[in-house]
């Protein structure tokens, strides 16, 4: 079954042109940017920090209730803020009067990250997504807020959809596919994982550093996609992570 699996890679899958995206291995990249006690995940505080130490920046998008790309990773409000229930029962102006916990920094959009970044380091989009979720829109926001951003940059999703949108939709923008192998997530079973590849056929993956190595990521490593590797938070998952991917998407202790 494994065999057949990986020559169905091979058919379904192409290579990535390593022009376009061999960049995306010479970097470790800031999980949710550079943060700390008083400085939060995914705040443009946290991204500064990570630009002035060289590093690449990850963030997640979530969409407001008008349609704009947020830089916040959960559904709720409730864990980073003292605001309750959704993110997109809000209006991005809304949010951005909103405050992270125990800190000054507020909420803010994709479109106030770029100027912070202005090309100086990579930034790797991930766009959130779950089952019955209207993903589309979300990736509507990012190539919206993308437009004329000339750095380098990349979205990826664990949703294969989001893929799919941008080879369609903005097939100049760099695509990836985040995968897990636990009970958390849409890609538990070693199908799910192939068929979520297959549908997204994307130019790089991010798997979890807990599930490496393993043989489907490396067969693809082999033919050139670049892998990344996330979350690496410590010196075990960094050396692991190092040894089985060619970026590591690393926060803590995981940072060298």
């Amino acid at each position: 079954m494994r065999s057949l699996l990986s020559r169905l890679d091979r058919l379904i899958v192409k290579a990535p042109d390593p022009e376009r995206v061999g960049w995306l291995g010479d970097w470790t990249y800031a999980h949710r940017g550079l943060h700390s006690p008083g400085v939060p995940e995914n705040s443009l505080a946290g991204f500064a920090l990570a630009v002035e130490r060289g590093l690449g920046i990850e963030c997640d998008i979530q969409r407001s209730r008008d349609g704009c790309a947020m830089l916040v990773h959960d559904w709720e409000l409730d864990r980073l803020t003292a605001v309750s229930g959704p993110l997109a029962d809000h209006t991005a102006e809304e949010l951005a009067q909103i405050a992270f916990l125990d800190s000054e920094h507020m909420l803010a959009r994709l479109d106030d990250l770029l100027p912070i970044v202005d090309g100086k380091v990579p930034i790797l989009v991930e766009i959130k997504s779950r089952r019955g979720y209207d993903v589309a829109r979300s990736c509507e926001a990012v190539a919206a807020a993308l437009v004329g951003y000339a750095g380098r940059h990349a979205v990826m999703s664990f949703d294969p959809r989001v893929c799919a949108w941008f080879a369609r939709n903005s097939p100049e923008t760099i695509r990836g596919l985040v995968m897990r192998e636990d009970e958390i997530g849409m890609t538990q079973k070693a199908w799910q994982r192939h068929v979520a590849l297959w549908a997204a056929r994307p130019e790089f993956i991010a798997y979890h550093v807990a599930a490496l190595p393993n043989p489907m990521v490396a067969g693809l490593r082999e033919r050139g996609m670049p892998v990344l590797t996330w979350t690496v938070n410590s010196p075990a998952t960094r050396a692991n992570g190092s040894r089985h991917a060619d970026a590591l998407i690393a926060e803590g202790d995981g940072l060298a």
